[in-house]
């Protein structure tokens, strides 16, 4: 009997490294970039801290309890909606080089043109968010853009090497489309093995500035989050961004907790004509690491934000919540503070250069 449960063993790890081993789950830093992270303030013990300290989980909830919810306890009806999400295809090619605008492709995956220079922000656009074409599956109405539909990049950037924001199939065939890529410390070692080319990264620390094209610059900022696409969490930074540009200020918000760096960040660089911010995918039990609508409000307030736009949600169901509540309460918290949120339709164009906005609320549909 020991040796069949030794043998049972042996198999699983075998197993777990030929599956893991597959192209999809990236690499491990080595070399000089591995001694570039630990050369890092911000590694110790191997991994990447958060500024505070960050718990997976908030205080009276046990893991076994959340997997155990998550898993077997999906009640509520509207966890994915019940039919298509409104959404516009909007060809992003024919958009001439001097206008300004952004464009939700989904999720957190978003397509920003200023001041004659192109980005493409976390692209998921695969019709799944995780390593397997079977789990975590967009909703229809969400997933209408494909990597075809992306145009020629002179950036491409990434706040995080999780899932839902690193899209494998997605960064493989846009790969010919793409100038420079920004990252976060340690995520380059996938992009190499994706075959970008080294010369094409800009991978960074937060802290870093860095002079872009037309006299543009970006900042990399801190985030409350993780990282990890195998078992080891944390060997990849985790970011938010600043984009300077001269006629703008933008932050890019990644995936984030609430913390005391959104002040600090609003204090230093602020104040932003857009904030991009994580709205979706939460739960008291992981606060600390994603969002509540509240912190969303708050966390734009301390950026010093003249305009919210939310993101995050209505794509993919990573939370217990019904698929549009986090824009149902965003929006009811931002205009009981008379605070401006902005959630125009996924593909539908948001002109940056508009003194306001007005768009339905297409999620109340159903």
């Amino acid at each position: 009997m020991i040796y069949i449960l030794i043998s049972l063993v042996l198999l699983l790890i075998l197993l777990y490294f030929i599956v893991t081993g597959q192209e999809v789950f990236g690499a491990e830093a080595k070399g000089e970039r591995l001694l570039r992270m630990q050369q890092s303030r911000y590694y110790k013990d191997k991994q990447f801290q958060n500024i505070s300290h960050t718990p997976a989980l908030a205080e009276g909830y046990s893991m076994p309890k959340v997997m155990f919810n998550f898993l077997f306890n999906k009640k509520n009806p509207h966890l994915k909606p019940l039919s298509k999400i409104p959404s516009i295809h909007t060809n992003l090619k024919n958009f001439s080089k001097n206008q300004d605008i952004f464009v939700w492709l989904g999720h957190s995956s978003y397509y920003i043109q200023t001041d004659g220079v192109s980005f493409l922000i976390d692209p998921v656009l695969s019709s799944y968010g995780s390593p397997f074409k079977f789990f975590n599956k967009a909703f229809s109405g969400a997933d209408i853009f494909k990597p075809e539909d992306i145009p020629v990049i002179d950036y491409l950037v990434i706040t995080h090497d999780h899932y839902d924001h690193l899209d494998y199939p997605t960064i493989k065939a846009i790969k010919n489309r793409v100038g420079k890529v920004i990252l976060p410390l340690g995520v380059g070692a996938h992009f190499e093995r994706w075959d970008y080319k080294p010369e094409q990264l800009i991978e960074e620390e937060w802290g870093a500035e860095i002079d872009l094209k037309n006299d543009i610059n970006i900042i990399f900022t801190p985030a409350r989050h993780f990282s990890g696409r195998k078992m080891k969490r944390n060997v990849t930074l985790w970011t938010s961004y600043v984009l300077n540009t001269p006629t703008r200020k933008l932050f890019l918000g990644g995936d984030s907790g609430y913390d005391t760096h959104f002040k600090e960040i609003g204090e230093t660089y602020g104040p932003f004509d857009y904030a991009i911010v994580e709205n979706g995918q939460y739960n008291e039990a992981w606060k600390y690491i994603h969002a509540l609508p509240e912190d969303v409000i708050q966390a734009s307030i301390d950026v010093k934000a003249k305009n919210i736009i939310p993101v995050h949600s209505s794509k993919f169901a990573l939370a217990l919540h019904a698929w549009n509540e986090p824009l149902k309460k965003v929006t009811a918290l931002a205009e009981s503070k008379n605070f401006s949120v902005v959630i125009p339709m996924i593909g539908q164009p948001l002109d940056l250069n508009a003194t306001a906005h007005h768009f339905e609320k297409w999620w109340e549909f159903e």
